[in-house]
């Protein structure tokens, strides 16, 4: 008989509180996250003022303004160009609400972030790629941006760091992101020629147009760990290749085997690298 029939499971009403609806709505989105490396769920007042696990040290995301105000001197970043935000120059549909979303979420007019700085005492020019901006894809006021950044640099006759991360150009300005690839690279080949320093490190990601001009471009080229490193995705390579591709493929330690990094550097030595090899260009 359908009555005696065992049941799969059985329906419990708990008594709760009456306040624990609005107890709950009170507790942060963000108060707890799980770290995609170790798979362990970790408190986010736990977590490493570089944003790096505690447990098994995986780099997370690291807002622009966070990583500048954990890596320079205190008190000494000066933003350039920060009134520089982006329109929709080919009325790309639904573009300017993916902007508006994005600034709203990272407080930021665009992907990277622009400025002059000291790092224990020595003077650089300094640019920050978001990743949270949409992916810190190149359109035409990132390549603005950073143009402008290596011709500065260039004019006071200061070295560049720039922390480097992004999806590749962007799609909805079609033609003019790829513009700035050679614009990018061209501010980079006169801040060269000038004799001045400029040392890229690779986040992750760091993929595309933006890998294939100025994030390889660097005198002296550093990455984190296991930041993905590539143009190309995995995904669309081994469809292409008919090939099944390594693991590790695209993985900074892998890209360091094949020269085209030149040391991985974990944040927690960031600022005794940057300033040694500061130190020693001066």
């Amino acid at each position: 008989m359908a009555l005696f029939r065992k049941k799969e499971s059985i329906r419990l009403n708990p008594i709760l509180p009456q306040n624990f609806t609005k107890k709950r709505e009170e507790l942060p989105d963000d108060l707890v996250k799980r770290c995609p490396s170790c798979r362990r769920v970790i408190l986010q007042k736990d977590i490493t003022q570089d944003r790096c696990c505690p447990n098994c040290q995986h780099h997370f995301q690291f807002p622009a303004q966070d990583r500048i105000e954990w890596l320079v001197d205190e008190g000494s970043f000066m933003e350039w160009d920060s009134y520089f935000a982006t329109v929709n120059p080919l009325d790309f549909p639904d573009y300017q609400e993916k902007l508006e979303a994005a600034q709203d979420v990272t407080g930021l007019n665009e992907a990277v972030v622009t400025g002059e700085a000291t790092i224990r005492g020595n003077a650089v020019s300094l640019g920050v790629m978001d990743s949270r901006f949409i992916m810190a894809s190149m359109g035409s006021v990132v390549g603005e941006k950073l143009t402008r950044l290596f011709e500065k640099a260039t004019e006071r006759e200061l070295p560049v760091i720039l922390y480097v991360a992004s999806g590749g150009a962007r799609m909805q300005e079609g033609i003019l992101s790829l513009m700035q690839m050679a614009k990018v690279s061209q501010a980079v080949s006169q801040h060269s020629q000038a004799g001045l320093l400029y040392v890229s490190v690779l986040t992750n990601p760091t993929t595309g147009g933006v890998t294939a001009s100025f994030g390889m471009q660097a005198d002296i080229t550093l990455a984190e760990p296991k930041a993905t490193i590539g143009f190309a995705g995995k995904r669309v390579i081994a469809q292409t290749m008919q090939a099944e591709l390594p693991e590790d493929f695209q993985e900074a330690e892998r890209v360091l085997q094949t020269g085209f990094v030149d040391q991985i550097i974990a944040r927690s030595e960031q600022h005794d690298a940057l300033a040694l090899i500061l130190n020693v260009h001066k």
